[in-house]
């Protein structure tokens, strides 16, 4: 698997585009680095950029940013909602692919060492690149903000790990590290009271609030036993928050950063605002993420307010993702483009589903020229997905049948499996052309020496059993089908029941055409024992489904 590494640098200028611009035009300039989001926010004069590549390519482009911004930002003269503490305030690394969160953190001390040594700004590793527990919290490091940062460098216990103990007066102080994938979030709220939003943020995020006696606010703060102040508690972990007003959108937000979001999904966070809102007279209207976001966590959201509605969790993604950005108003300040604001979309490489992008007469034509590809196969798997959807279809209405309305959860588990099965065997669909592709590539490897000659053999044999595998996997997945089509004929929706048996009859002519491609494949391959261990592996799945399609075929004409 490639080694993939997400920076999302925070720069101290958001609203002067010709700055910002120069910045992102050095990351750009690196080869093997895709900038997938600049977002820069007037109000909090901060843009956080988003990149990803691979380790040594991200270490080069995060140099040239951070050099850049040492060149264009002054932080002595600086000032915005957000606290910040240098013209590059923090570059954070996000393992992605292949690559451990230690393995990331060694590319961090080396951007680190770089940009301490040659361009004397003073460095801290923070998070899990930190080099002594209380650097682990970047708040610790930038308390006090660019304004408090020559003062305490004059200390002994605050040591940059890289770089100059005095402070760069035009870059100030950068912290650098590794970290798990962090959520930047902002709640709207109906009200341009900052000290409301503090109390929101003060009951959600982690830390909560300084106890005190009687009143809240101007109490006197209680002590333990050693002087500490003690603290109640917020309602949500990993979460950082403070409240601010936001002057570009004239309303107050509750911005806070997720910082594992295992233990505090989005949507938690979101609902938790909610209800301290609601407690002190406030209404959320809204909310927005800085940044990127991962699939999961948009996925999640959805099927969790979904699921507190009482309706089926088995739709689609971009169902799924308009349900998450509708309920949490992420669309409120600007329009949410999901295409933009997910990562693996950003990521995600449009010419590897050729197929899938094409409408369906494009598909139909595309089958129906002179091409080999797609073929047989391609279409058993489309075929396939359009029988599980068929079911899918009728566990969703089943769900939402009136009266059945204490059923809801078993119908909804039932179509989400359903969904999950489609969501395979679609990908199949371009992934058996991509399989005979490969099989005509290593036909094309040269031959003029045996060397070459053994190399390219192995390389058809082991491309034509993949090629064979395709299909398999085709099978077994229109054979998983089965078990939702045929819950569906015995206790779904009785006005779709035909549907049901339409679905089984597309997973039967399904299967036996992936059949058939299993067969054709495996034909030249010399491995004579892996040839007959799939076949008998086809043909167990092939009197499986017989049999099963039959029963649940005979079911449907019952009830017709």
């Amino acid at each position: 698997m490639k080694q993939l590494i997400e920076c999302v640098p925070n720069f101290s200028e958001g609203r002067d585009t010709n700055i910002i611009r120069q910045i992102t035009d050095e990351i750009s300039s690196v080869e093997g680095v895709n900038l997938l989001d600049v977002d820069p926010g007037k109000a909090t004069n901060r843009t956080v950029v988003t990149f990803v590549g691979t380790p040594d390519e991200v270490v080069d482009a995060a140099f040239l940013a951070i050099k850049k911004a040492a060149e264009l930002i002054d932080m002595s003269q600086h000032s915005g909602e957000h606290p910040r503490m240098g013209a590059t305030d923090v570059c954070p690394f996000i393992p992605i692919s292949g690559i451990t969160m230690e393995e990331t953190v060694e590319y961090t001390k080396k951007l680190a060492k770089r940009v301490g040594e040659e361009l004397g700004i003073s460095i801290f590793l923070y998070e899990s690149s930190a080099t002594a527990p209380r650097w682990k919290n970047l708040a610790n490091i930038r308390a006090g903000e660019y304004e408090a940062m020559e003062t305490k460098l004059q200390k002994d216990d605050f040591n940059p790990d890289f770089g100059p103990k005095e402070l760069n007066k035009g870059a100030g102080v950068t912290a650098i590290g590794a970290r798990d994938f962090l959520i930047a979030y902002n709640i709207n709220l109906n009200t341009t009271s900052v000290r409301r939003a503090n109390s929101v943020a003060f009951d959600v995020r982690e830390k909560g609030r300084v106890k005190r006696e009687g009143n809240p606010i101007s109490g006197k703060i209680v002590r333990d036993a050693n002087g500490n102040a003690e603290r109640i508690e917020g309602a949500c972990k990993s979460v950082k928050g403070i409240g601010w007003f936001i002057e570009e959108y004239g309303i107050a937000q509750v911005s806070m950063n997720l910082t594992n979001i295992r233990e505090t999904p989005l949507h938690i966070a979101f609902d938790e605002c909610c209800k301290s809102a609601a407690n002190r007279g406030l209404r959320v209207t809204g909310s927005e993420l800085v940044g990127l976001v991962p699939l999961s966590v948009m996925l999640d959201a959805g099927k969790y307010f979904l699921q507190k509605q009482e309706r089926s969790l088995g739709v689609d993604e971009a169902e799924l993702i308009k349900i998450a950005v509708k309920t949490m108003g992420l669309d409120e300040l600007t329009p949410f483009d999901p295409q933009k604001k997910i990562i693996e979309y950003l990521l995600k490489d449009e010419n590897s589903t050729p197929l899938l992008n094409m409408d369906l007469a494009a598909f139909a034509n595309e089958t129906a020229s002179e091409s080999p590809a797609p073929g047989g196969g391609s279409i058993a798997a489309y075929v396939g997905a359009l029988g599980i959807s068929l079911g899918t279809m009728v566990a969703n209405l089943s769900a939402h049948k009136r009266g059945w309305d204490e059923r809801w959860e078993e119908f909804s588990d039932w179509a989400a499996k359903g969904q999950a099965i489609k969501d395979q065997l679609l990908a199949m669909v371009d992934e058996d052309t991509n399989s005979f592709n490969n099989v005509i590539a290593a036909m094309r490897l040269p031959k003029s020496n045996p060397a070459e000659k053994a190399k390219r053999a192995q390389a058809i044999e082991d491309a034509t059993k993949y090629a064979a595998l395709v299909p398999l996997k085709v099978m077994q997945l229109c054979l998983d089908s089965i078990e939702v089509l045929r819950a569906m004929a015995e206790t779904g929706n009785p006005n779709s029941i035909s549907d049901a048996g339409v679905g089984a009859l597309c997973a039967r002519a399904a299967l036996r055409g992936a059949f058939m491609n299993v067969k054709i494949n495996v034909g030249d391959i010399k491995d004579k024992t892996w040839v007959e261990e799939t076949l008998a592996k086809g043909n167990e799945l092939d009197a499986a489904m017989e049999s099963a399609e039959k029963e649940i075929v005979a079911l449907v004409e019952t009830k017709l």
